[in-house]
């Protein structure tokens, strides 16, 4: 099996990427979101390092935006616990996908938390950062200080497009997109 992994800005249009490949996804914020509405294991995690923050399912979002402005610290605590979960549930994929081709790991935080494996093939998504912020503000959620707080426990984007393989130019058109995936496929089929 060939891992693929999606490296890139947030906003750059990694999860677009990802499913364009026609292969398993794994992206870890779905899987995030999922632990945010239904994991009590997640719920009773975050009351135990973070008491006061979080009381029921669904963990609301502002809860854990709260708790991250009120100190930066409560961010690693919040990624230690989700990514505990994120980790089995990575597992899990790669088990029940073991005899595909291609899987393609959509997780932001990919190198950071040493989700990677030395053989997996890595793929930067390069975007303008005008078109990434104009795509970001029409999120419903979007927050500026967030997004800097974001970007500031990724590695710098320079260190993970010198560690990819491949680089995809995302200018945000369909056309423009299938034929960068259709070459990479090309080189590693």
């Amino acid at each position: 099996m060939i891992r693929i992994g999606i490296l890139g800005d947030i906003g750059s249009g990694k999860s677009y990427i990802s499913k364009s490949f026609g292969y398993p996804v794994f992206n870890a914020d779905e899987e995030v979101s999922k632990l945010y509405k239904f994991d009590q294991q997640t719920l009773k995690n975050l009351k135990k390092v973070l008491p006061g923050y979080f009381h029921s399912l669904p963990i609301d979002k502002k809860e854990v935006l709260e708790a991250i402005f009120e100190n930066k610290n409560n961010l690693k605590k919040i990624i230690n616990v989700v990514h505990k979960q994120i980790r089995k549930k990575l597992r899990f994929f790669l088990i029940k996908n073991k005899k595909q081709k291609i899987v393609i790991l959509d997780i932001p935080l990919l190198l950071e938390n040493k989700l990677n494996n030395k053989d997996d093939v890595l793929i930067f998504v390069s975007s303008k950062r005008k078109d990434i912020i104009t795509r970001l503000k029409k999120r419903r959620n979007f927050n500026l200080k967030i997004l800097k707080i974001f970007r500031n426990i990724q590695l710098p984007l320079e260190q993970k497009k010198k560690k990819a393989q491949f680089t995809i130019k995302n200018n945000f058109t369909k056309k423009t997109i299938n034929l960068e995936i259709k070459n990479i496929l090309s080189k590693l089929l």
